[in-house]
Formats: structure tokens, sequence, C-alpha cells
């Protein structure tokens, strides 16, 4: 049995950052077990038709951190990275709308946004009614019923849940925060107004996918990464894990990023809360691509459309440079609708042409095209009712042996990778002056 002093799970962005803290500060007592052949996580890319695909999905660097920024471009400089600036869109009424859509309603026609107006002006926050705690009625209540059947129910039905009400309304600080005063303004002067979403700027490398920068930090770190170590036992008593292929490891302190649920046995926990980590959610998405380009200027498109098997499209153009093509997100319980919208449901391939989203919706490709599709097992933490109590008894369990819940999936939260990557660095200096 190998003994280390501090044993990181997942060499993701949150545990490859939090080794490299450590090394800072001058720790060389650390190793990580990662169960691909490749660190990453989520962040990994493979080439596909010639150029980087994000196998987790969408994912860029954020510019609201500077610490993280300066932090990463240790590893790939700032001049190896591209700036952009966000140009989401949500397919809705046969065109491209700005993204949030509740700042962008001046784009409809005049009389659509009379009726999205009058809707808003009626929602519940407007009105002065108390919130509610179910995340329907949350989003009519702030949103107005148009909003929230035309768009935010329907797309978020297909990317996380059939079944919305299993989610909670305390998450929902992630979304862009525009009133009713800001939406009328919008319409009047023919700009958005309101906060900002996620990745307003952001990174994206000049010559690689996203997951380069992670594969450097990885290789600066050998010879103290494992792969193919996948865990699936946690001993919380002695602070000991066992990998598929049976090797043991002990630490004096255990940080874990892999998620809770992929933990086959748990040692020295009690029942009542293991039982709280069966409760825990999450969802797989496939990531589907599609060798063709898109008359758009937009980085990703929403598509709230319930015929359509997917929720986003990631247009790789108009972030990867000299790249061409773009990749469908589906939630995998709606996977076996690729089939059914080409082969079953009449006028849904026509519909998605009319769209300009173009693609062979499951047939297979005999051409010299190249297509790719891959499932992420763990692509993301639902936030359902009851989650954050059942997180903090968790992890209030654990730091008391010395464990302790890290990043996405260790903590369990929907978090972007500048995040992690901040949780990670402050984690590493506290844990290190324990």
């Amino acid at each position: 049995m190998e003994k280390i002093k501090y044993l990181i799970l997942g060499a993701g962005p949150s545990g490859l950052t939090l080794a490299h803290r450590l090394k800072e500060r001058g720790e060389t007592s650390f190793l990580l077990l990662e169960k691909e052949e490749e660190a990453g996580g989520l962040c990994r890319c493979v080439c596909v038709d010639g150029s980087p695909l994000d196998l987790g999905g969408g994912h860029f660097l954020d510019v609201r951190r500077p610490e993280v920024t300066s932090f990463l471009f240790q590893f790939m400089p700032k001049e190896e990275w591209s700036l952009f600036e966000r140009d989401s869109r949500i397919w809705m009424s046969g065109r491209e709308i700005s993204h949030p859509l509740e700042a962008n309603i001046w784009q409809f026609d005049l009389q659509e946004q009379v009726a999205y107006l009058t809707s808003i002006a009626k929602a519940g926050c407007n009105l002065d009614q108390p919130m509610p705690e179910r995340f329907v009625e949350w989003i009519t209540w702030k949103l107005g019923k148009r909003v929230a059947d035309h768009y935010m129910i329907p797309y978020n039905q297909k990317m996380f849940a059939d079944e919305l009400d299993e989610l909670g309304t305390y998450w929902l600080e992630k979304l862009p925060n525009v009133n009713f005063e800001e939406t009328l303004l919008s319409c009047l002067t023919h700009k958005p107004y309101g906060t900002q979403p996620g990745h307003a700027s952001f990174y994206y490398p000049r010559k690689h996918g996203y997951g380069e920068v992670w594969l450097r930090m990885a290789e600066a770190l050998s010879p103290k990464v494992i792969y193919g170590a996948e865990v699936v036992m946690l001993d919380c008593e002695n602070r000991r894990v066992k990998t598929r292929t049976g090797e043991l490891f002990e630490a004096e302190t255990v940080i874990t990023t892999v998620p809770w649920q992929s933990f086959e046995q748990i040692v020295g926990m009690p029942e009542q809360i293991k039982a709280l980590i069966s409760s825990l959610k999450s969802n797989a998405i496939e990531i589907r691509y599609v060798p063709k380009r898109l008359d758009t200027a937009a980085q990703w498109i929403y598509e709230p459309d319930l015929c359509l098997p997917w929720h986003r499209i990631l247009v790789r153009h108009n972030f990867c440079l000299g790249s061409r093509g773009y990749w469908l997100e589906t939630r995998k319980e709606r996977t076996d609708l690729f089939k059914d919208a080409a082969l079953k449901l009449p006028g849904v391939s026509e519909y998605a042409n009319e769209k300009r989203y173009t693609c062979d919706l499951g047939i297979t490709n005999t051409g010299q095209e190249e297509e790719y599709h891959y499932l992420n097992s763990y692509a993301y933490p639902l936030n359902t009712v009851g989650k954050p109590e059942i997180m903090a008894k968790l992890l209030a369990f654990c730091r008391t042996r010395q464990i302790y819940g890290l990043g996405r999936w260790g903590e369990h939260c929907h978090y972007n990778s500048d995040v992690v990557v901040d949780l990670a660095m402050r984690l590493a200096d506290r844990i290190i002056h324990v």
C-alpha cells in the first residue's frame, strides 16, 4: 500500500489546480489518480475532422477571475488564446434571437414584443407576489408565462429532466437578471439591458481545444498522475482508496473531485449519509459532431423545440480557428429521438433543414465526411430540491475525516471551469495549513 500526504481523486481542472497549488506551496507528497488515460475530465478534447472537439460539450475560459486566468496562463501563455465576446442565441419563431431572451425581445416582430411585454408585466415578481419554491412556478413568476412556455420550460426539460419540479430554485442566480423596466428599455432602444450572462467574454485556445491547458498542467506534474486508476472504494476511517485493479493508496488527506455516486463501496460512513448520496441526481449528455458549416455568427445556439433531440448547438468554426462543423448536445434519454426525427416524425427533417441545422440525424453516413459522437456519463449535477442540505451533511462528515469534496462533482454543483480553479486554489491554501 502506497502512503501519501495528499491523495487527489480525479485529474480534471479542480484536481490539477489543487495539485499545482500544493506544489507552489512547497508540498511534494501528493498523488493524483485518474480513471481515464489522459487528464482534463469534462474539458478533454479529441481531434475530429482535423480540429479539436470538446468531449464534455462547450467549455470556455471566462475572463471574470483574473487570478484564475493568470494561474492558467503559466501553462498556456496568453498569446496562445483568442479572446471572444459571447454571441449566444436562441432559435425561436423561425429566427435566431440573442440570449438572454428577456433582454432581446426587441428582436421579435412588434406584435410579438407586445405579447411578451404584457406577459412579463403580469409575472408574479412584478406584482409583489411571494417567490415560489418549485422550479416551474418560479420560472413563470420571474419571467412571465410566455417566456416560460416558449423557451425556459421546454429548454430546461430537454437539458436537465422531464420532471422539472424535481429541481430547486436556489441555483437560479446563475441566470442573467433582467427586470421588466430593463426589458421595456431594450424594446424601446433596440439594445439589451440587465446583467450579462456567464462567459460574456471568454478565451479559447488558438491552435488547440480547451483540453490542451489541462494536458500541459498534467505533464508538468509527471510522474505524480497515475492514469487508468478508477477508484471504486473509499475508506473514510483510514483514508484509503482502492482502484478497480486492486491497488491500495492511503493518505493523511483525501480530496475527491469525482462523482460520489461513482464509488462502488464507501467504508466507515453512516448508512444515513450513504443513503443521501444515493439520492443525488445527475444527467448524461451525448455530443454529436456534424461536418457542416452553419450560416451564423453565434458560438452556440439554444434549441427549445421539443421535436428536436438536442438542446444546444456549439458552432465550432466560430470559436475554434481554422475548423469547420458543429456539434449537438443531447441528454442521454433523448438520443433515441435522432432516429425518430429522421424516420418517424413527418416534417421534422425538413423543419431542421429550414433552420440550417442540417445533419444526418442518426443515419449512418457512408461518404467521406467524418462523424463522431461521445456520451458523457456524468455531465451535469442536477440541482434537485434538498441537494444543498444533502451536500452540507455529506461534506461536513467527510471533513471530520480529513476528506474533502472539490469541484463540480466533489461538491455536486454545476460549476464552470474557472470557478473550480478558484475553489481549488483556495482549498489548497486552507488544507496545507491544517
